[in-house]
């Protein structure tokens, strides 16, 4: 049996693009088997740009701003996505809420990486919001994206426990170290033909995901 293709993979980026950087770092040494084919930014100039480019990867950018309104920047982006073609999108930091047009047009072919332990704090301030709660645990989740905001099925999530002491800053570097282990393995589950979105659910190896995968920090 021939080996499967590499999976071919578009990730929308805002800032810097340390998922990025993780999903690049993922394929090159042969833990992910992806292909990313292009990197689309809403912003011109930002860091994740620099690390596509040093990549050899196509990096693209959507000028929010530029676009004039929320339904041309759509338009635009979902017509460098189909140009690109890719088999999965991924949002890497990606800080705007998509038209329902993009979403719907790779309904099931599109995942988030969320710094939230979902379905808890969907949105922004995640980390000031877990801290004033004084949650004992915080964390990350990957899900598949639905029109509807941070509320698509969860595929994979990582936990930490809240330290005393622990500020938005610490959170936030613990929280995204474990993103990075995190969202390669779930694109290598897409990969590998192990997760798929159906019925509105996720579903891992032919059953419906009733309770996400969690990976909880190293001790130490």
């Amino acid at each position: 049996m021939s080996p499967r293709p590499a999976l071919r993979i578009a990730v929308l980026v805002s800032g810097s693009g340390s998922n990025l950087q993780a999903i690049i770092d993922a394929a090159r040494t042969g833990t992910l088997d992806a292909q990313v084919i292009g990197v689309i930014s809403d912003r011109p100039g930002v860091l994740a740009l620099e690390r596509a480019c040093q990549a050899g990867i196509p990096a693209i950018t959507v000028d929010y701003k530029a676009c004039g309104s929320r339904e041309a920047f759509g338009t635009r982006l979902l017509d460098e996505l189909r140009r690109l073609d890719p088999q999965l999108v991924v949002l890497a930091g990606f800080m705007r809420i998509l038209p329902a047009a993009v979403v719907d047009g790779f309904r099931g072919r599109m995942l988030n990486v969320h710094p939230s332990l979902l379905p808890r704090y969907p949105g922004l301030d995640t980390y000031r919001r877990a801290l004033a709660a004084g949650d004992a645990w915080h964390g990350s989740s990957v899900h598949f994206v639905i029109p509807e905001l941070d509320a698509g099925p969860v595929i994979l999530q990582y936990r930490i426990p809240v330290r005393a002491g622990d500020s938005e800053d610490s959170l936030r570097a613990r929280v995204q170290a474990g993103e990075h282990r995190i969202y390669p393995r779930a694109i290598q589950l897409v990969a590998e033909g192990r997760i798929e979105y159906r019925d509105g659910r996720a579903w891992r190896d032919g059953q419906p995901v009733t309770v996400p995968e969690i990976t909880e920090e190293d001790a130490g």
